[in-house]
């Protein structure tokens, strides 16, 4: 058997990975008021993007956690873990309670994982080689993989546990035993074991959450008592709220020129790097973008340079740094810094001289998110880049929850989006497979809908080779595979920055020896301090 796990002893240590802050003394109530784009989606098991990972990671726990100011990844839920072949067998802690007060064991490891695949939603595909998982004992799990999966312990990270007993109690209707396993009820409810929980819920509004006195861990004195996450704010208001000291976190949305006059007007500048990018997609199947040599003369008169500038917010601190490819910098398969990508028009001219289409028939939809005002300074810039090579395009404004429903369906697809992608569990397979393999095309992620069989099988190769060498070469050889048939264009490596009050103190987003390798881990809310409100 090899074994890959911490031992108790290591287990007990790993709390302080996760930094358990000294108690002091008492505080006044405080609440933390922080905002992030809507919808905000409650069910762990549909949870998939920015907002629903803030909520995940407060609510729920998981069996394993990032490492903090390190690579790697340390024991949470489980105590230990350890690998037999296809077989991966996790020891649980003993002491852990959800905040129902029902205690948590194997078989809601279980459950948890039989409803994510149940519902197929939010990040469920990462999870499609699971044959099944099975209790061994009341706090043993065994999962058990349809063939390797070298990435299968990151995935854990995305496997928020719920309450088996109360989810049961609370099943609505539908078809079958499990009748609607639950969604109902934790569509608007908490079911975990986390630090804060739930007291009210409106997915398009704020979601309110408080401290959860029998946290494992403990939650410090100096967390915030109450957090108010709210939805969809405007940037002005959000600028207006925190100088009038009314909100404490912004989004990671705010256009730069907002970040830096706050920042002049005395705000933190707070900053998580990213493990992903700013994606321009571009759907393969819809004319004229279903002809590579179209996509590759879009890709190459993109002013790459001009996207940079754009988000500059200080000369120090800037939303995102120079791509080299699809796989950002410093991650497995990943082009060295000196291969930055750059405009050439002459180039894009040839590309577009071989498009079977001719370009003055053409007229193209740059669709950007309405929730994320930065994108409409990009959807002009490719504008006015691809007027230069004749092609005509009109730029259209969607909400987020009209453009998710509409990527389903290739036909209803637009020919370019706009998004922020990132690795869901810091590993290239679950930045990469979610939007470019075939068999995930149709998701927010995907509007490439893309579907080329040597794409599909270097992704397969780094997913079931457990050899590190190998899975970079795979990576290396896909990064290279996605730049010569262009799905999309890849704007930049993204770096989230923040706004914040001198109310309230974030480690995981100010030192890093505190920061976690995935986005959204910095958002622990018991890892913050407040000052009295």
């Amino acid at each position: 058997m090899n074994v890959l796990a911490k031992t108790a002893a290591a287990a007990l240590l790993s709390a302080s990975t996760l930094a358990l802050m000294p108690t002091g003394p008492a505080f006044a109530e405080t609440v933390l008021r922080l905002d992030e784009v809507a919808v905000g989606e409650l069910d762990p098991a549909k949870a998939s993007d920015y907002a629903d990972s803030i909520l995940m990671f407060n609510v729920y726990d998981t069996l394993v956690v990032p490492a903090q100011g390190a690579p790697g990844l340390v024991p949470h839920l489980a105590e230990s873990w350890s690998a037999d072949g296809n077989s991966h067998t996790f020891k649980l802690r003993k002491d852990v309670k959800f905040q129902s007060g029902n205690p948590l064991t194997a078989e809601d490891v279980v459950f948890s994982l039989d409803r994510m695949k149940a519902l197929g939603a939010g990040l469920s595909y990462l999870f499609a080689n699971v044959d099944r998982a099975e209790a061994a004992d009341e706090n043993t799990v065994t999962f058990v993989l349809k063939e390797p999966y070298a990435p299968f312990v990151a995935s854990m990270l995305r496997l928020p546990i719920v309450d088996k007993k109360l989810v049961m109690e609370n099943l609505g209707d539908g078809d079958g035993d499990m009748k609607d396993w639950g969604q109902a009820f934790l569509s608007a409810n908490g079911a975990g074991s986390g630090a804060y929980k739930v007291t009210a819920h409106n997915p398009q509004q704020e979601t309110v959450m408080a401290k959860s006195a029998d946290y494992f861990l403990g939650v410090p004195d100096a967390a915030p008592d109450t957090v108010r996450l709210r939805y969809g704010l405007e940037p002005a208001t959000v600028r207006t709220l925190i100088a009038q000291g009314e909100h404490d976190i912004s989004s990671q949305w705010l256009p730069p020129e907002v970040l830096k006059a706050l920042s002049q007007d005395g705000a933190q500048l707070l900053t998580e790097s990213g493990t992903g990018g700013f994606y321009v997609k571009m759907n393969t199947t819809k004319a004229p973008l279903d002809d590579p040599e179209c996509r590759l003369a879009l890709a190459k008169a993109f002013d790459y340079s001009a996207a940079i500038k754009m988000i500059a917010v200080t000369d120090e601190i800037s939303q995102g740094s120079p791509a080299t490819g699809a796989i950002p910098v410093g991650m497995l398969g990943a082009n060295p810094p000196s291969n930055e990508l750059s405009r050439n028009l002459d180039e894009a001219k040839k590309h577009m001289d071989a498009c079977r289409y001719n370009v003055g028939d053409q007229n193209i939809e740059i669709s950007w998110i309405a929730e994320v005002p930065l994108e409409e300074r990009f959807a002009l810039l490719m504008q006015a880049n691809f007027a230069e090579l004749g092609i005509q395009s009109e730029i259209k404004k969607m909400p987020w929850a009209l453009f998710a429903e509409q990527v389903s369906k290739a036909e209803n697809t637009p020919h370019i989006s706009q998004l922020f992608v990132n690795a869901v569990t810091g590993d290239p397979d679950t930045l990469l497979y979610g939007m470019y393999d075939s068999k995930a095309a149709g998701t927010w992620q995907s509007p490439e809908h893309l579907n080329d069989a040597d794409v599909d099988k270097l992704l397969e190769e780094g997913r079931v080779n457990s050899d590190e060498a190998a899975r970079s070469k795979a990576y290396h050889e896909l990064n290279n595979r996605l730049m010569a048939i262009a799905p999309s264009i890849y704007g930049y490596d993204r770096q989230s920055v923040f706004a914040a009050s001198n109310r309230v103190k974030v480690p995981a987003l100010s030192d890093p020896s505190k920061a976690f390798g995935l986005d959204g881990m910095g958002f622990t809310f018991r890892l913050m301090e407040m000052q009295d409100n």
